[in-house]
């Protein structure tokens, strides 16, 4: 890739990352389906965060997705005593009432893993790193019990922490609970809505000036994140539960931007895999006339970008293969067709935030063997480069872009799988040490916000 100007401050960051890590380091101890033949498409994988990790400083491993479910009766709370707004008494949607955390430039951030590791030293990353937002994933499943008591003594740790940080923090909220689907282990969209927005109302009022965004899901096009089935029908399903969560969100604090869940870019249509993502968008766009426009701050958006640099885009400008090159679906730029559906169905004024963003590396997991074609000077360059791209051509609609992601191999490593896809995407080396990708991202944005370009 063209070296740009603002490399300029790479060793200067460098410098930076060393002074500030040597004390850190010393104070601290989805479904994918098979590699396409050139030619072919495939769904784009999932990407919801499952590492297992150590509680810190304790050696004992537990998943790392959330508070084990069956611990939760054991330090649950109960709801708040008010009363559910009820289909009267809650407000209508007609936008986000309080702008203050719909960004008017462009802001960084990460998906983090802050379940049962080190939160604070991770926090303490992203600010080395120069990150505005962190994005951690709340499995609905593993934090609400039947009785309708949460157990939210690991996420309160989690939020505190970063909210000691003064960093932005998005909770991105999936997965069902068996009880709410009424089918065992399909972690798909519930049977009522209001289950779901009585789970996000108590994030919001337990969280009130700690959470900054709400995304409602995770890739619902995908068949895996959908009960194991998914249709274009099931776009409306989704409307009528954003619609429930957004008013129950904003009835408790307006600021908090919600985002609709990002869609898996792919152009596969089979119902036991996804749906076409651009057919999903549309239907969603047109459900009810339109009405999703009154009940969202901003559009999640998950390029699915193989092996392919963020300039490509098929057909002019074709990725380096063998195989993910004929669809625009397997590239960065695919946001431009998704902006384009927006502006085709009167959403121009909504803004697109990256919610995860980045590219694997050498890994061991069947469906990611691209990564194994991408070395880590690689990952930075494209990295820097997506930013770069998003800087300079996107930042009149995209608010916020988080690098899928900060500390997964950490995680990863911690329970003996180093090489798992999601560690293949981490700028963190397994032991807390930055890869390329991390000094990249860094000098970036400290460029950035000296006025380099």
């Amino acid at each position: 890739m063209k070296t740009r100007s603002w490399h300029g401050p790479r060793f200067w960051a460098i410098l930076t990352l060393i002074g500030l890590l040597v004390p850190l380091i010393a104070a601290c101890g989805g479904v994918t389906t098979a590699p396409p033949e050139p030619g072919t498409t495939t769904a784009a994988p999932s990407a919801s965060p499952s590492a297992a990790a150590t509680i810190a400083p304790a050696t004992a491993t537990a998943e790392a997705t959330a508070a084990p479910s069956d611990t939760a009766s054991a330090t649950a709370t109960a709801p708040a005593e008010t009363a559910e707004p009820s289909a009267t008494s809650a407000p209508q949607g007609s936008g986000s009432t309080d702008s203050s955390n719909i960004p008017d430039q462009l802001e960084y951030g990460a998906a983090a893993q802050l379940y049962y590791t080190d939160a604070a030293r991770v926090m303490k990353l992203a600010e080395i790193a120069g990150l505005d937002w962190v994005r951690q994933q709340v499995p609905w499943k593993d934090t609400e019990v039947p009785d309708r008591t949460f157990g939210f003594q690991e996420l309160d740790k989690v939020v505190d922490t970063v909210a000691a940080s003064n960093k932005k923090l998005m909770l991105s909220v999936a997965k069902s609970p068996d009880w709410a689907t009424g089918r065992p282990g399909d972690n798909g969209l519930p049977q009522n809505k209001e289950d779901f927005g009585r789970f996000v109302e108590e994030l919001a009022k337990r969280y009130t000036g700690k959470v900054h965004s709400i995304e409602i899901w995770n890739e619902q096009n995908l068949a895996v994140e959908n009960g194991g089935r998914v249709t274009e029908a099931d776009a409306g399903r989704y409307v009528e539960m954003l619609k429930e969560a957004y008013t129950r969100i904003k009835a408790v604090d307006p600021s908090i931007a919600v985002v609709v869940g990002a869609l898996s870019s792919t152009g596969v249509t089979e119902v036991n895999t996804a749906v076409d993502d651009i057919t999903y968008y549309k239907a969603m766009y047109t459900y009810n006339n339109g009405e999703i426009k009154n009940y969202m701050d901003a559009q999640g958006f998950h390029p699915a970008t193989a092996l392919n640099p963020p300039d490509a885009l098929w057909p002019d400008q074709p990725g380096p293969g063998p195989g993910w090159q004929d669809s625009r679906t397997h590239y960065f730029r695919h946001i431009e067709d998704v902006r384009q559906v927006m502006v085709d169905n009167g959403l121009a004024d909504k803004q697109i935030w990256i919610t995860e963003m980045g590219w694997a590396t050498q890994n061991n997991t069947p469906g990611y063997e691209y990564g194994n074609s991408i070395s880590f000077e690689q990952q930075a360059q494209y990295l820097e480069g997506a930013l770069f791209r998003t800087k300079t051509q996107y930042q009149d609609f995209v608010g916020v872009v988080f690098i899928w992601n900060l500390n997964f191999a950490v995680t990863w490593g911690t329970a003996g799988n180093e090489l798992h896809e999601q560690a293949a995407f981490g700028i963190l080396n397994p032991d807390w040490s930055p890869r390329p990708a991390f000094t990249a991202i860094q000098g970036f944005i400290n460029a950035e916000r000296r006025g380099g370009q």
